[in-house]
């Protein structure tokens, strides 16, 4: 029987006891508990609704607390009769409970980043100073909290690394804590920001102050705080009209002559706005550019502000604004935009650093402020590689690379010398050289050609019987690429297929694929990945009843409309914190932000292509729906849990199949992790379980082969 989490009733304990014993756990899961329903009806625009859970959307009623804990009881009963649960928590074991290192963050002679060794239950904040000294711990977790739910994370370091600015979050939540240390004390300075949500936070030269930005329920605002006084007291400086759904963010160049602030409307906005001020000679806040529906976001290089925008690029290019004269005649490209994709840029050792991604491959080039090229760092292998970490004033900077076989390096990068060395490499027990990544192409339902990852064993056979795991995200401008998970290593060892397509809504090839597949391109998507799993089989990898699918956040949107759009093709799913409501998702929390990507029910045009796709609105009573496993937890305080609350009453209320519908929820953790290590490794322990159980895998050994194939269930 497997272990129990301590946020669990022990009433599951006996429940699957008696369970066990009566045979009553096997390819089916026992009834769910009942669900009331308290049908509330309403007309929007025109289109009459009945929601008969909205009851559930209330998180603190005693009713929903009760509801939580049946459920959670109901998913231990079921998994905990399942056989090889220890086996894969001890392959997980093996893989995650090793040292691990953050990127460092460099301040005077200071370098640092979030340590996790091998035996802790959560990571430290360290500092080392110079590449090669000892690791000094800053701040430990251990003294943070008895349950270790709160977790320490870096928000800026002081120019001359005096300074420590760091945040403290307790459980998944977004909103944080934010403490200063005094590194020549090795002590907390009395200063303090309260409980919130914060962007970096950048300090002044001297340490005197700090700008940083703060998110209220009117919209985000800009401050500065004096060390030493009441963050009561904090001078607001920017953002007052901005409201809810809009974001800030605040710069300040290496003399702290310039400040930069950043306005985002929403999430992977369409628009940005910049402004600026010359802080030594008084001046007001003024804008650079706020009148384009494009967007603008960089760093400041001496008293250069280096900006990537897709304004008439739509995969986009660097122009470079002297701050001393920003007027738009003046502005100067120094990057031009082609065919491949700048996904992102950064500044070190005086050089730009641009990070872009051809036909999925990536790659790091450098140039010189100007724009002449000064070299590129190449990779060996499909996978991975991340923008680069540094200061426009220093030599050495850091990024890392990873791929599905390859676990991550972080490199130290000398920009003088253009060499590198590696700053930390995970000693992971997984044998790389046995998988294979490849890139292939398939046909989406208009005719699209989509690219798709796969990982495996090499001289993988096709039966058409193959366990897949197939998962994607297409949101938001975010480019997916090949990245080592404990996860994928276990499945690959198990003879499973994992597969990562690169959806329309991502940032693969642009913002023109993010547009195909945001707001009334919405169901491109998801059109997107069901035409994934079809070439799946059809090309001999496997069948529905040996295809699993798994997501989270916005790809917990995209597996739930892909579970009520097409249950036929699927033989398991998994939907992490999702979004499953969206007539009603922009009402929660900060969705909000999200309405330039998604858009709202209010207006009636966008009603109309919402309501079509929305997870939750399509629920069909009486289909046959594949087995589901919803996560959530109190503390996912960005998508709301009553998301994945409500959707699991319903699918348990309407799936005809009599596969089991689960909900695990954590009364502790939510969307931003804080996951102590052991409880990390029993929750995936439990995805993965529930995944094997449904696909008929045997969870008991690893070594793929015949082995590991079975019947589904």
């Amino acid at each position: 029987m497997r272990r129990l989490k301590p946020h669990r009733s022990a009433a599951a304990c006996f429940l699957a006891a008696a369970l066990a014993a009566s045979g009553a756990i096997s390819a089916q899961a026992t009834p769910p508990p009942a669900t009331r329903t308290v049908d509330v009806t309403e007309t929007i625009h025109g289109v009459e609704i009945t929601d008969p859970y909205r009851w559930l959307e209330d998180q603190d009623s005693p009713e929903t607390r009760a509801w939580i804990d049946a459920q959670n009881e109901y998913t231990d009963s079921v998994l905990a009769g399942l056989e090889g649960r220890a086996e894969i928590v001890a392959e997980l074991t093996a893989l995650i409970r090793r040292d691990s290192y953050g990127t460092p963050t460099a301040g005077g002679e200071w370098y640092f980043y979030i340590r996790r060794l091998a035996g802790e239950e959560l990571g430290s904040i360290c500092a080392r100073r110079g590449l090669d000294g000892p690791d000094e711990v800053l701040v430990d977790p251990d003294s943070l909290s008895e349950d270790q739910s709160v977790t320490p994370g870096i928000m800026g370091v002081s120019f001359d690394g005096a300074v420590l600015a760091y945040s403290l979050r307790k459980g998944g939540e977004d909103e944080v804590v934010v403490r200063f240390f005094d590194m020549a004390a090795r002590r907390d300075l009395e200063d303090e920001l309260p409980r919130g949500r914060y962007d970096e936070v950048v300090f002044e030269p001297g340490n005197g102050g700090i700008y940083y930005s703060r998110y209220l329920d009117e919209g985000p605002r800009a401050y500065h705080h004096r060390m030493g006084t009441d963050p009561a007291l904090d001078e607001e400086i920017f953002g007052s009209g901005y409201g809810p759904g809009k974001g800030v963010s605040v710069d300040l160049s290496d003399d702290g002559r310039f400040l930069v602030l950043t306005v985002w409307h929403g999430s992977a906005a369409r628009k940005t706005e910049i402004y600026y001020a010359d802080l030594e000679r008084g001046c007001a806040i003024e804008p650079i550019v706020n009148d384009i529906e494009a967007r603008f976001h960089g760093p400041i290089g001496g008293h250069d502000l280096f900006l990537l925008t897709d304004w008439n690029a739509p995969n986009g290019r660097v122009i470079k604004v002297n701050l001393e004269n920003p007027v738009r005649d003046a502005w100067e490209e120094i990057i031009p935009e082609r065919d491949a994709v700048l996904t992102s840029h950064a500044l070190a050792g005086g050089k730009v650093f641009a990070r872009y991604l051809a036909d999925m491959i990536p790659s790091l080039e450098i140039y010189e402020p100007d724009g002449e090229p000064a070299g590129e760092i190449g990779f060996d292998s499909l996978g991975n590689a991340s923008n680069v970490a540094g200061r426009w004033d220093r030599d050495i900077a850091f990024f890392s690379f990873t791929s599905f076989h390859v676990p991550r390096t972080i490199y130290h990068y000398s920009v003088g010398a253009r060499a590198r060395g590696v700053w930390f490499r995970a000693d992971v027990p997984f044998a790389g050289d046995d998988y294979e990544t490849r890139l292939v192409w398939y046909e989406s339902k208009d005719g699209t050609r989509v690219p798709m990852f796969l990982a495996h064993r090499k001289e993988l056979s096709l039966d058409g019987d193959r366990p897949v795991l197939l998962t994607g995200y297409g949101g938001f401008n975010h480019a997916v690429t090949p990245y080592f998970s404990s996860r994928t290593a276990v499945w690959m060892a198990h003879g499973g297929v994992f597969a990562l397509p690169g959806l329309r809504g991502g940032g693969e090839f642009g913002e023109e694929w993010h547009r195909a597949g945001m707001l009334e391109n919405k169901q491109n998507t998801f059109d997107d990945f069901i035409a994934a799993a079809e070439w799946l089989i059809e090309n001999g990898y496997t069948r529905p009843g040996r295809l699993a699918i798994s997501g989270g956040s916005n790809g917990g949107l995209l597996v739930g409309a892909a579970l009520t759009q097409r249950p036929d093709l699927f033989g398991a799913v998994v939907c992490t914190y999702p979004l499953l409501d969206m007539v009603r998702y922009h009402k929660f929390l900060v969705a909000s932000w999200w309405v330039p990507e998604y858009g709202s029910s209010e207006d009636p045009g966008q009603f109309e292509y919402i309501y079509a796709y929305s997870p939750y609105h399509n629920v069909r009573h009486g289909a046959d729906y594949p087995a589901v496993l919803f996560v959530t937890g109190d503390a996912d305080t960005r998508v709301d849990p009553c998301h994945a609350r409500k959707m699991t009453a319903l699918l348990q209320a309407a799936t005809s199949s009599g596969k089991p519908v689960l909900l695990d929820y954590d009364t502790r953790a939510g969307h931003s992790g804080g996951k102590p290590t052991g409880t990390y490794i029993e929750d995936l322990a439990d995805q993965m379980l529930f995944i094997f159980w449904q696909l008929g895998m045997p969870a008991g050994r690893a070594g793929g082969g015949e082995a590991a194939r079975g019947q589904s269930h």
